[in-house]
């Protein structure tokens, strides 16, 4: 193979790299400066003199945070809803993926079945009726409360089915010649195939659980079962109550510290362990959305 080291070629890589490089800039230098932010003090976060390195070094925002125990109750909460979420999330899509992967003609009403998951893509009950829904259902104060309303993704199952139907089409009919089932052939031949879609759509599944935290204010009454987002969320929106508790050690915390170093706390602890999953799934995560676009 000849390389182009034509003048032209090596400003065009030159280029490249220079965009790549300066991209990259952007997305990591405020996530540094958050983190310098939240391991700085006060006084120094209000002037302004905060950049990308800690001034005044502390960890009063992160002792805030996890200040008497309710951190890790929260944490344990979410940790709960991600693998049991991801787990029903995974099995839903793969359960209707495949089914819907094949023509017309073998599964009748295909045509009727993709309508129906696509309108629910555009077109939703609303706040009020799901609320309604799942306080009939008895799932009130339940981790299910926070599952069940999105266990099937439909947009994740789309890809999953596409992904699907790039696959030859005499892998199946080899194993169905041998006898096997329709179960059979999902589980034994096309899982191990699909691992870069379900690791694809399983970290779509995971950041989304991981960072919602709207439908646990919604459906926790007792605070003690707010997953880690609604207890972030929550604990600055009630700053000012938090400074009239009677509790010294929280008001040596709060002079330590403010509302920009707390928000900074709460959004890299939100942040951590998404970034510490990531970089098991991003080998899959190319691969898997790509090939799960290829058809319609």
């Amino acid at each position: 193979m000849i390389l182009d080291r034509s003048p032209g070629r090596r400003l065009f890589q030159a280029v490249n790299y220079v965009i790549l490089i300066l991209t990259s800039l952007l997305c990591i230098l405020p996530f540094v400066n958050l983190l310098a932010v939240s391991f700085s003090g006060s006084a120094a976060v209000s002037a302004g003199e905060v950049a990308f390195w800690p001034v005044d070094f502390n960890t009063k925002a992160y002792a805030f945070a996890i200040k008497g125990g309710e951190f890790f109750q929260a944490l344990w909460v979410s940790v709960q809803r991600v693998l049991l979420g991801t787990l029903v999330n995974l099995v839903l899509m793969v359960l209707t993926a495949y089914p819907l992967s094949k023509s017309k003609e073998k599964v009748a009403g295909r045509g009727l079945y993709m309508g129906f998951f696509v309108i629910t893509m555009l077109f939703n009950g609303g706040l009020i009726p799901n609320y309604l829904i799942v306080v009939k259902a008895g799932l009130i104060d339940s981790i299910w409360s926070l599952i069940l309303p999105g266990a099937l993704p439909v947009f994740s199952m789309i890809i999953l089915m596409n992904f699907i139907r790039g696959l030859p089409e005499e892998i199946e009919e080899s194993a169905t010649i041998d006898g096997a089932g329709p179960l059979q052939i999902l589980i034994r031949i096309l899982m191990p195939v699909l691992k870069p879609a379900l690791a694809t759509v399983g970290l779509f599944s995971i950041v989304g659980h991981w960072n919602s935290w709207f439908d646990g204010i919604i459906y926790m009454n007792d605070t003690a079962n707010y997953p880690l987002q609604s207890y972030l969320q929550t604990l600055l929106l009630n700053f000012e109550q938090i400074m009239q508790r009677s509790n010294n050690d929280y008001t040596q915390l709060l002079a330590m510290m403010n509302i920009r170093t707390g928000r900074a706390a709460q959004l890299f602890l939100g942040a951590l362990p998404i970034l510490a999953v990531y970089p098991f799934l991003q080998k899959y995560f190319t691969s898997g959305l790509v090939l799960g676009s290829v058809k319609a």
